[in-house]
């Protein structure tokens, strides 16, 4: 009988999980994988970005609110979701920056940040981590910071002489960085919608792209799951405090999204599997292994 596929997905605050691979996420829920979503911090210096939500009462309750959010997209993504326990480093602004809050999760050692997460990963035993790439998917100090804790975790958790007081050594096979936007996945959208007499949303974008790189040359691996976007954006909805219903991320009609970009997109960062690139399922190769065990 086929060992059970286990999928850990690592972010840096409640409301990344649904934002980053959720489809993917809910497409191998679907299938019966064990899906675990870490999440490193509890959002508490986030901002209200929905105006609807922009009231006193809410920004004096922002921790907790954003925990019974977390909960409500975990139920409705239907995975597992553990809290890493560090406090959000919040997003500084001004020139020069400010420095970051003491005690903040982007200032900790990373070594020692680590260590719950290598906990976690002997105690779910994924066979495949998902994370952020090395500048962070987008240059918050937390979300870089969770990149050099899952690595730093990937390469830990399954040696037995480190952290030993961590539980048994447990070594994920393969290491992927989600890679949200391309300049591809974008212009097909946007592309889409002026092809559909509509409104793209995405013009500024365009723009911005000449002046930045592109990871598109990056992806190795493209999961389709085009439906289970509508769970996605439930999932996000479920982010009242991050995520206008009526804003930028819902302007593109669903069947348009599914059509032009049915695909979650990831780079292969780490594997201990043979699977030859490029792929279309984050278990290539790790579904052999397991049947051969």
């Amino acid at each position: 009988m086929a060992e059970q596929l286990r999928l850990m997905a690592v972010h840096a605050h409640p409301d990344d999980e649904s934002s980053k691979g959720a489809a993917t996420m809910a497409k191998y829920v679907a299938e019966g994988v064990d899906v675990l979503v870490v999440t490193c911090t509890g959002g508490e210096r986030g901002s209200v970005l929905n105006p609807k939500m922009d009231r006193p009462d809410v920004w004096a309750n922002i921790g907790d609110i954003r925990r019974a959010e977390m909960d409500a997209a975990r139920a409705v993504l239907g995975v597992e979701q553990a809290w890493l326990g560090f406090v959000d480093s919040g997003l500084p602004e001004g020139d020069p920056l400010p420095p970051l809050p003491e005690g903040c999760f982007a200032l900790q050692e990373v070594e020692v940040a680590a260590a719950p997460l290598v906990r976690l990963m002997r105690q779910f035993r994924p066979h495949v981590v998902t994370t952020y790439d090395e500048e962070g998917g987008y240059p918050h100090p937390d979300h870089i910071m969770t990149h050099k804790v899952t690595v730093a975790a990937f390469e830990a958790a399954g040696d037995p002489e480190r952290h030993p007081e961590l539980g048994e050594p447990w070594q994920p096979l393969k290491l992927y960085y989600d890679v949200g936007f391309s300049r591809a996945k974008i212009m097909g959208l946007h592309e889409a919608m002026l092809a559909a007499g509509l409104e793209s949303p995405y013009g500024e974008w365009m723009k911005r792209w000449e002046e930045r790189p592109d990871k598109g040359e990056r992806i190795t691996t493209r999961v389709d799951c085009a439906a289970y976007f509508p769970v996605r954006d439930d999932a996000l909805r479920a982010h009242a405090t991050q995520i206008d219903p009526d804003g930028f991320w819902f302007q593109v009609p669903m069947e348009l999204q599914q059509r032009a970009w049915p695909t979650e997109d990831f780079q292969l960062a780490r594997s201990l599997v043979d699977s030859p690139l490029p792929e279309s399922d984050l278990f290539a190769g790790v579904r052999e292994t397991c049947r051969a065990h």
